[in-house]
């Protein structure tokens, strides 16, 4: 018997966690059904003028460029280091502590490939974005989940994952403001868990890619801002300045763990186009634009989470990024919650949290009873969905 043809790392990932529920969306619009998509995090918001402009210009300017940096071209690595200076205070060097990334997802997917060894192991949040785990598994690392739970602010109960640390715990990764639960770490928050990360020996990851979208009355901070050594932090233009499409991001800390990340990059991809970076670039000098986008899915986020709310739903308010995580009534399985939006006469897609997160040593899902929606559908959509959810009963067990 012939052997399977993917290789056992692909065959031990999990299945594609929307794949029942895009199926379903499919059918409704091949019905003429408007589905209003709540699902995968991509924002419907146009990108800015001024940045695509630079894109055009770009082209022209960088016609004879060749194949671009891995690291990234010095103009933009310049330009992502005044940023991390105007917003968050710091300090870094263009030439070692900064590299270019095709978005943030790859390095994050990568990142393991450049750290760890076969039977280390990753600790990563749950629920939380897939790649840190695939990320892993690939690499031959074993993974730990830790639990985000609303009664400790989504934020990592350090105690308990001290009691539960695996013995070769190589890699720890974060994420503030948070996908999906929206939870912002305060200053203090990451000294602590910095703090931890020394004292275990640990690399520690952030995730930053939502940096810039918060809620409150105090921007959300960088890990950058109170650690460096054996820190690198992912940054990324796609929700900031809505340029998902370009794929254009760049990882920042420690230069041994950049320097890492590089050397990894020459021997798998390549780099970001030079004509995306001066897009990112011109993105990255602006903040008035990322006010805006802040303000519209402040917007949306309180025209949702009113609704909610009127349905006596527990509050679920974001602090940041582009997610509302909604706990559901005691009962309701969320998958079934799912489903029951995506009828015809809702048409609302929405991720069941249980399969955004992996499940614990003890067992549980920290995920199970919540629905996750994206606020990227433009506003007349979320007002229309506003109306359907509140004035059709979907609620009744």
């Amino acid at each position: 018997m012939s052997r399977p043809v993917e290789s056992e790392r692909l065959r031990a990932l999990p299945p594609y966690a929307f794949a029942e529920i895009d199926a379903r969306a499919a059918e409704l619009r091949r019905q003429h059904v408007e589905v209003i998509d709540f699902g995968v995090g991509d924002p419907t918001i146009p990108t800015p003028g001024p940045i695509r402009r630079a894109c055009r210009e770009g082209v022209e300017r960088y016609a004879d460029a060749g194949y671009p940096a891995y690291a990234g071209a010095p103009f933009f690595r310049r330009a992502a280091a005044d940023w991390l200076r105007r917003r968050h205070g710091v300090e870094l060097s263009p030439e070692t502590e900064i590299t270019a990334t095709i978005g943030s997802k790859e390095a994050v997917f990568h990142l393991p490939l450049a750290v760890c060894d076969p039977g280390d192991v990753v600790i990563v949040p749950s629920p939380g974005y897939p790649p840190y785990a695939a990320g892993a598994r690939f690499a031959g690392a074993g993974t730990h989940p830790y639990g985000l739970f609303a009664d400790r602010g989504f934020l990592p109960d350090l105690e308990t994952l001290e009691r539960s640390l695996p013995p070769r715990a190589r890699l720890l990764w974060i994420n503030y403001p948070n996908s999906p639960t929206g939870a912002c770490a305060t200053h203090d928050d990451l000294v602590r868990i910095a703090a931890f990360a020394r004292r275990h020996d640990l690399l520690l990851a952030s995730d930053e890619a939502y940096i810039d979208l918060w809620f409150g009355d105090r921007p959300a901070p960088s890990l950058l801002e109170v650690a460096r050594e054996r820190v690198v932090c992912f940054f990324s233009l796609s929700k900031r300045s809505a340029m998902t499409g370009y794929r254009v991001g760049f990882a920042a800390g420690d230069r041994e763990l950049i320097g890492a990340l590089r050397r990894l990059k020459t021997n798998l991809d390549s780099g970001v186009p030079t004509f995306i970076q001066s897009a990112a670039a011109e993105a990255l000098a602006d903040e008035t634009h990322v006010e805006q986008m802040r303000e519209e899915y402040r917007e949306k986020r309180d025209r949702l989470c009113a609704a909610f709310e009127r349905l006596g739903l527990l509050p679920a308010r974001p602090a940041g990024s582009i997610y509302v995580w909604q706990p559901l009534p005691a009962g309701l399985d969320d998958r079934e919650a799912a489903r029951r939006l995506l009828r015809p006469d809702l048409a609302i897609v929405a991720t069941p949290g249980s399969r955004l997160a992996d499940p614990l040593p003890d067992g549980r899902n920290p995920g199970a009873g919540y629905l996750r929606f994206a606020l990227v559908p433009p506003l007349h959509q979320v007002e229309e969905a506003v109306r359907r959810l509140t004035s059709i009963p979907w609620l009744d067990r």
